[in-house]
Formats: C-alpha cells, structure tokens, sequence
C-alpha cells in the first residue's frame, strides 16, 4: 500500500429542502387551512479518528464528499426526508487545515475522535407554521438553507514514541529492523527510505513506537533531497534518536547539518529531549571509538552513546535511554480523573 501524508479534498453539505405551501382539500371539511409540511435537514460533513489506518492514500481516489440534500417538505403537514451524514475516515494523527494549508481545524490525536467539518443546512418552514389568528391562510414557505463548500488539507503525522533523525545512511532503518518486526528497506546507497515507517520496539517489558524517517541532508528546509517533508512525523515524539555514522569521515559536519536543519524546520523539533548515538561503532577499533566521541562532546553533543545496529553491541542501553523521556510524556498526558477525591491531610 502507497504511503500518503498529504491530500486535498473537496466537501459539501447538504442543502435544506424547501418549505411547502399546501391546503388541506378533502371532501365534506369545509375549512381545511394550511397543511404544508416543513423541508428535511440537509447532511453534515464528519471527519473521523478511526483505527487501521496509517495513509490518506483513500483520499488520492475520492477527493470530493457531498452529503446528501433534504428532501422538500409535502402535503398533509408531511416533513421532507433528512439527508444523509457523510464521515471522512482518517489515520489517527491526522490534521485538518483549511485552504491555506495553515490554518489548523482540527487534529485528531485520540482513537474515536470526532469534528463536524460542513453542518447541513436547516429545512425551510411550510406555509402551516406560519398559520395565526390573523393570518389563516398564509401562502408564504421559507426555502432551505444552503450548503457548504470547503476545500480543506489532510495531513497526516504519524504517532510515534520515538523519532528517528540522521543523515542517509546513518543506520536508521538497520536499527529499526534490529528492534523491531517492522522490515524497511535496507540498502548502501543514500535515500534507501523513501517513506516513514512505524515500528513496535520492546524494552524491559514495555513498549514503545518508533518512527523511521528518510534522511535528512544539508539544505533539506530549502527543499533539498527530500526536503523536510517528513519531519512533521517527529513532530508528537517524546524524543529524537540522532544517529550519526562513526564510519563517516566528516563526523563533526554530519552532526551539526542534522541539528541546523532541525533548527531551521521549527516547531519545537531543536528543545525536543535528543539522545545521541554514534553508530556503526563495529568498524572501529577501541581507540577510534573513544577519540570521535570525544570530538562529538566538543562539537556540543551530550551524553553520547555508542552502538552497532547490524551486531546489536550497545541497542538495549540506547533503548533504556529512550525509555523515561517516553514515560516521562506519557504520564504528563494522562487524563485526570476529575471524580478522584482530593487526598486530605490528617495529623
């Protein structure tokens, strides 16, 4: 199935049906009055957190949704038909932004999650409600309202525990692979990952989702590569996993290309809590190993770790390490009870 995070999609509400202007004619009432029934609403729009989804690839095939009308009021104080509700099914993580592509709607974080996007428009009054003492035979009928058209953006970001960040190349998805059952394509060329993937890595007895990205390299915020399109998935991360090639020969600007492009992406992706990894630590020796992450603590890096995705040396402590920055924002988003009582204070 083709990943999709980005989609454009057209919606439209269903229009209220008209009012009805009608008298009661039956044999032998000599004053039958007014009996026009009132029009059916018309559909709302809903958008949807809905579980086994992770693309908006369904968008890419339909992209326009319209509700159904309701239908027109009728004789015998009948009320026209209601029109159908239409919902969106979408991954949960899924942002809902209006046409400039910046405007945020809606974000649908939580399982179950639901947002009116288009409400349908009222059925218009039938000549009976407008029957008074003064006026008994009105011959007047409101129309239904309108409908609604808006042109929104879907975008999708993944919800992961973890976020993976580094240059091409730089073991990302070998460490995914080596942590997890999820099986992305592992090759020794740059830009092997074309797109994110999600895997469930187990520590210590709990989880935690970790999300592969592809690579970034320098200028990526210009668009360079491919970009930072995909640094939105990081974005609901408790932490970022930076990894950085010990076999690379251009170390210190391998390290500081990753932290300009997450400073220049923004959205609070540079104050994220970083664990550093030197990878790939399996081709080299004792002494090199010791020398680079000296370098890497000049270059501004902090409690730098060392490990080999293809052997596995140093992945469990890499994964301790992770672990209280995800517990840490996990017990921060714990709903409170508010029927839980107070602890009171007794001498």
């Amino acid at each position: 199935m083709k990943f999709l995070d980005l989609c454009k999609v057209y919606i439209r509400s269903g229009a209220g049906g008209n009012g009805c202007i009608s008298f009661r004619r039956e044999k032998f009432i000599e004053y039958g009055g007014p009996d026009g029934g009132d029009g059916g609403k018309g559909g709302s729009v809903w958008a949807e957190a809905v579980d086994g989804l992770n693309t908006l690839i369904d968008f890419r095939y339909q992209q326009h949704w319209f509700a159904k009308n309701g239908q027109a009021g009728k004789g015998q104080g009948r009320t026209g038909k209601d029109g159908d509700d239409i919902v969106l099914r979408v991954p949960v993580g899924t942002e809902i932004l209006d046409e400039d592509e910046e405007t945020v709607i809606a974000d649908l974080t939580e399982l179950g999650q639901r947002v009116l996007l288009a409400k349908g428009g009222n059925g218009g009054w039938g000549n009976l409600h407008f029957k008074t003492s003064t006026n008994q035979a009105p011959r007047r009928a409101n129309p239904g309202q309108e409908e609604i058209n808006r042109t929104l953006w879907l975008r999708l970001k993944l919800i992961a525990d973890v976020g993976l960040v580094g240059l091409p190349n730089a073991g990302k998805s070998t460490f995914l692979a080596a942590t997890s059952n999820a099986r992305p394509k592992i090759a020794d060329y740059p830009f092997t990952t074309l797109h994110p993937n999600l895997g469930v890595v187990l520590v210590d007895g709990k989880e935690m989702v970790v999300a592969d990205i592809p690579g970034l390299i320098e200028g990526a915020h210009e668009g360079r590569g491919l970009g930072d399109l995909f640094l939105g998935h990081v974005e609901r991360c408790a932490v970022l996993l930076h990894l950085i090639d010990g076999s690379s020969g251009s170390l210190i600007e391998d390290y500081q290309t990753i932290c300009n492009e997450l400073e220049a992406y923004g959205a609070g992706l540079a104050e994220k809590p970083r664990v550093t990894v030197l990878n790939k630590i399996d081709t080299l020796d004792a002494e090199e190993r010791e020398f680079l992450k000296e370098e890497l603590e000049l270059a501004g890096a902090e409690n730098i770790l060392l490990m080999s995705g293809a052997s596995g040396e140093g992945v469990t402590e890499v994964l301790r390490a992770l672990r209280p920055h995800v517990e840490a924002k996990r017990e921060a988003e714990k709903p409170v009870d508010p029927d839980a009582e107070e602890e009171t204070w007794h001498p």
